[in-house]
């Protein structure tokens, strides 16, 4: 493309290593005004149910498409009925309000919630992406320049038991990995005969963990909303030993008031907000002091502009982010144009993209270079999706709340 052939490459020493600066020549600042100068519109909105993940696609008359997904876990039909009810409003419109359009549609209801910001999320994340195509430049760039070339990753580990556990979490250090995440229970959690036992449990698999990987690799702890405050608490004093880079959502996220509490009597960093749909939820956690990790989806929060918007907020507080990515590679893309351009950022959330359908979704999917991920310099969003593999059928989520031993739902 114009914007990457044409840039101009500095070295400057950053901290003993060599970093990059794109600066953009003069005919290509004459290309820009070309294309601001040639209005464009909104022509169609095409969602797309693609294994357990919904996709967007906006296309616009000049020829345009921007790439977008909406992440409400196991909600992608009532979330891809959203986006139809909003295309009525979106088609005919110019493509780079973004703002605009996000504060009309968030306004027109009285009602609010997840499949609404679901929705909201993917075109804000296509609008930027055709933003930044139309004006050949990455998305970064139009959030204010690049902050770092590479970013770093935590992978994903599990095992039913101990042995299974350690095994996992080895091989993502092999690969490169200086951070893992992992749950410390079981998958049969729900069905522990008493605390002690659970407890007991729990730290004998993040002690284990610690001493495979030892302190050049950062464990995660992900409780997952799975216990009461008063056991979180109790299970993180005992956890300190391993010193954890974070402890995730260590109580269902709905009282920053009794999250403060956890975080006060507990020496490890709090990490939560992957389930927050707005900026004033958010306000609230952080006004609560009740974490030193926020956890923004940019599938769910708004998109690309609430995020950044998060964590501008988080800045504010000496917060540091952790974007929130158990979707395909089109959120994973997203997220990485967000870290490149905040300050603040601390990790990034990866499953792995290289078995299928995931390693299929992109033409040129993005660079994972020992635990990070390297940050694209093509326009928009940097990808492009391959058609030959839309035609993966759509794989729904199954409800399957998990019941303890007395018949009574628990929380995951």
């Amino acid at each position: 493309m114009l914007g990457k052939k044409n840039s101009i490459n500095v070295n400057i020493k950053n901290h003993g290593e060599k970093d990059m600066i794109n600066i953009k020549p003069k005919h290509h600042l004459i290309k820009i005004e070309e294309t601001m100068s040639k209005s464009t519109k909104i022509e169609k909105l095409e969602t797309i149910l693609w294994d357990r993940w919904l996709l967007l696609r906006i296309y616009c008359e000049d020829g345009t498409i921007g790439i977008g997904e909406g992440g409400v876990h196991g909600w992608q039909r009532p979330t891809k009925t959203m986006i139809e009810t909003m295309s009525k409003y979106l088609v005919g419109q110019d493509p780079s309000l973004i703002e605009h359009h996000y504060q009309w549609l968030y306004r027109s209801s009285h009602f609010m919630g997840s499949v609404v910001q679901g929705a909201l999320s993917a075109i804000d994340i296509a609008l930027w992406d055709i933003k930044g195509k139309r004006l050949e430049t990455p998305i970064f760039d139009l959030m204010g320049g690049k902050t770092r070339n590479k970013v770093r990753c935590y992978m994903h580990v599990n095992g039913s038991s101990i042995d299974e556990l350690v095994i996992s979490a080895k091989n993502a250090v092999k690969e490169g990995f200086t951070a893992i995440r992992f749950t410390p229970f079981a998958d049969n959690y729900f069905l522990h005969k008493s605390y002690s036992e659970w407890t007991d449990e729990a730290v004998k698999r993040v002690g284990a963990v610690k001493d495979a990987v030892g302190s050049s690799v950062d464990i995660c702890v992900e409780i997952h909303r799975q216990m009461a405050p008063a056991e979180s608490i109790w299970l993180g004093r005992r956890l300190e030993q391993f010193n954890p880079f974070f402890y995730e959502d260590p109580m269902l996220p709905d009282s920053p008031a009794i999250m403060s509490n956890i975080s006060e009597q507990c020496n490890i960093p709090i990490a939560t907000g992957e389930r927050f749909t707005s900026i004033f939820e958010y306000q609230q956690i952080i006004e609560s002091k009740a974490a030193s990790y926020v956890r923004p989806d940019l599938c769910l929060c708004g998109g690309l502009s609430g995020c950044k918007k998060v964590s501008a907020m988080a800045e504010a507080n000496h917060i540091k982010v952790i974007p929130h990515n158990p979707l395909s590679p089109i959120s994973t893309a997203a997220c990485v144009q967000l870290d490149a351009c905040i300050p603040n950022f601390a990790l990034q959330e990866y499953t792995g993209e290289s078995e299928p359908p995931k390693s299929e979704l992109l033409i040129n999917p993005l660079v994972l270079d020992n635990g990070y991920l390297v940050v694209p310099e093509e326009p928009g969003l940097g990808i492009e999706i391959n058609e030959k593999t839309l035609s993966q059928p759509e794989n729904p989520k199954i409800l399957d709340t998990p019941l303890g031993f007395d018949g009574s739902v628990q929380d995951r």
